[in-house]
């Protein structure tokens, strides 16, 4: 469970840091920080699908364990 908040938490502060980029990258002057914006919601994005695919991954591996029970 512990691990679970922990992902939650994370991967919220990494959604803001995404929203955070595409604000950047929309009120960019230059070029640099409108690459940087986008680069920081890309990686945001990538970031969080990692962490549903390793929820999905954990709960898989639990049930292929106990093979009568569901993982919560």
């Amino acid at each position: 469970m512990n691990g679970a908040v922990s992902d939650l938490v994370v991967g919220l502060l990494m959604a803001v840091l995404g929203l955070v980029g595409l604000f950047l990258a929309a009120g960019a002057v230059d070029d640099e920080i409108y690459i940087f914006g986008l680069g920081l919601a890309g990686l945001a994005v990538l970031f969080d699908i990692g962490i549903v695919k390793a929820h999905f991954d954990r709960r898989e591996a639990a049930s292929r364990a106990a093979p009568g029970k569901t993982a919560p």
